[in-house]
């Protein structure tokens, strides 16, 4: 059975996420913002997204451009888990996991890592 949560809690564990990245990672972050969406339209199991160019594939040229985004999605993430406990989890290595997107780390290093 899914967990319930109100949005606002579930934006705060995300806040919580971002918060537990080292210094140095956040701010190193550029041009990236984060939202809390219910679901990927497309692809409703998914979890988070990175929807961006990386910071290791942005050349000289990259300027003007709208923020990256990182979407993470309430829904699925509430109904994989058992607990507040378990969405707290997830939601942190769903956030590292596209964070990490946008610093150019793979799923494949990703999951060597233990972020998969």
């Amino acid at each position: 059975m899914p967990v319930e949560m109100t949005r606002q809690r579930f934006e705060e564990l995300v806040a919580d996420a971002l918060d537990q990245l080292p210094p140095e990672f956040a701010a190193a972050m550029d041009n990236v913002v984060i939202f809390v969406e219910d679901r990927h339209e497309e692809e409703p199991d998914l979890l988070g997204l990175y929807h961006g160019v990386a910071l290791t594939e942005r050349g000289h040229d990259y300027g003007g451009v709208l923020p990256d985004r990182i979407s993470i999605y309430r829904e699925p993430i509430l109904e994989i888990c058992d607990s507040e406990a378990e969405v707290v989890d997830e939601v942190l290595i769903t956030v590292i996991h596209e964070v990490a997107h946008h610093f150019g780390i793979d799923d494949a290093r990703l999951h060597e890592l233990g972020w998969g």
